[in-house]
């Protein structure tokens, strides 16, 4: 029961991760309808970003750790920020009226790029973290010693999280964006009609993802210690299926994908051969299309005719 539950602990908090990349997916996939292949890149240029923040900032004598996440954060969503504005500009504004089929070649090349502009500019090593927050609780221990302990780290990452997500729910829902936003989704040519600046929606659009993409970034970087130039490549893969699993154009069903991998890879891991969690997580979104091919949480696409 104790391993059980430490399992649960770990899984919710790198599910919560993959969530806050997932939902930068299905917001540019609900506008636009294509997917940002790039997008795990920029979540990989946000934990460079980090670490070079929190050296520049130990150096200039910034060391109170509020203070300091606080300036990370907003220092790596504001660079992830302008880097998702410039790819939807150069990959994706000039071929919107192209096939679809453009787009997405187009996102694959910025991708590789981003993978070896980062490599050619901080080399190939691994960089690491020194640990920033450090403690927790000790919620059960078991007689052989086992201690189930919840850091203040996963705290903190579980708590961002949601709150993240509960804003972005209340900005899609309630603000003169996410209505236009919501208008571009249904129909791009008549919310231009009506009003509606659908470049700038859609710029918009890339920039919130980015920073929420910036965010996963940072607490990934505390959280292993340890980042390097590929690791965008699998957790892009990872939160796009999470979007995938949870129905892709669903800010809700982005993060319960999310919370579903993150629960699939740590159980895997623990109870089977750690080799096969991704093949586990991908058997199970073959799974869910074949039975659900919306997703979770997702709607079937009516054709406007």
């Amino acid at each position: 029961m104790e391993y059980f539950v430490q399992q649960l602990i770990n899984g919710l908090t790198l599910g919560a991760i993959y969530g806050l990349i997932a939902i930068g997916y299905t917001m540019v996939y609900g506008i636009i309808g294509m997917i940002n292949f790039a997008h795990g890149e920029i979540y990989m240029i946000g934990a460079f970003i980090a670490v070079i923040s929190f050296i520049v900032l130990g150096a200039a004598g910034i060391t109170w750790v509020p203070v300091m996440l606080m300036l990370v954060l907003i220092i790596s969503m504001v660079f992830t920020s302008i880097y998702g504005w410039t790819i939807e500009r150069l990959a994706y504004r000039p071929l919107r009226g192209s096939f679809r089929l453009a787009p997405l070649i187009s996102a694959i090349g910025m991708s590789i790029f981003l993978q070896n502009y980062v490599q050619l500019v901080q080399g190939a090593r691994v960089k690491p973290m020194p640990p920033v927050i450090q403690g927790g609780f000790v919620i059960m221990e078991r007689a052989d010693g086992f201690v189930v302990s919840l850091s203040y780290l996963q705290i903190l990452i579980i708590v961002l999280t949601t709150v993240l997500m509960v804003g972005f729910t209340g900005l899609i829902t309630r603000t003169e964006l996410g209505r236009a936003q919501r208008a571009c989704e249904q129909d791009k040519t008549m919310a231009g009609l009506l009003g509606v600046n659908v470049d700038r929606t859609i710029s918009l659009t890339f920039v919130l993802g980015a920073a929420l993409a910036a965010v996963a970034g940072v607490m990934v970087t505390m959280y292993y210690g340890v980042i390097d130039f590929f690791i965008g490549f699998l957790a892009g893969v990872k939160a796009f299926t999470a979007a995938v699993l949870g129905g892709i154009g669903s800010l809700p069903g982005a993060m319960l994908g999310g919370l579903l991998i993150g629960l699939i890879e740590a159980f895997w891991s623990a109870y089977f051969s750690i080799e096969y969690k991704d093949v586990a997580t991908f058997a199970i979104l073959v799974l869910v299309l074949i039975f659900r091919p919306t997703g979770l949480l997702g709607k079937p696409e009516i054709e406007k005719v």
